[in-house]
């Protein structure tokens, strides 16, 4: 293992981590609440749903290192519309009243990094992948 293999594996873990922990919030909040957020600025409510399954279970898939590029690409995808419907207009480091993109601007670039960069030997995903020697 070198240190490119294990600053890799640090990132991977504390990106999965912090969007369970996101998912995990979402439903312990009241999902509903969560929904009627997502009404309040344009987002169809069912879509906090689905956005917090995939933190969830994304997050769970990363910190195991199964799904890595596909998981990352929903990451992402879900970063682009936070920062777009929900924190641009506070700007980057907000207003006082609303936070603001900074800490998305940065789950998305370590997601962008994992969609772009290969399997790292420290996954799961890497060795369920491995051919076996005949």
């Amino acid at each position: 293992m070198n240190k490119n293999e294990l600053g890799h594996f640090i990132l991977r873990v504390i990106l999965g981590f912090i969007f369970f922990i996101h998912g995990l919030s979402k439903f312990q909040g009241g999902i509903s609440n969560t929904a009627g957020f997502f009404d309040s600025i344009g987002i169809p409510g069912f879509m906090a749903y689905a956005v917090g399954v995939i933190e969830l279970a994304g997050g769970i898939a990363l910190i195991l290192g199964i799904g890595t590029k596909m998981v990352s690409v929903l990451f992402a995808f879900i970063m682009l519309g936070a920062i777009f419907t929900a924190k641009l207009p506070a700007g980057l480091l907000g207003n006082g009243q609303m936070a603001g993109y900074e800490l998305d601007l940065i789950l998305l670039a370590a997601s962008i990094y994992f969609v772009l960069a290969k399997e790292s030997s420290l996954s799961l995903g890497s060795k369920l992948t491995q051919s076996k020697p005949n």
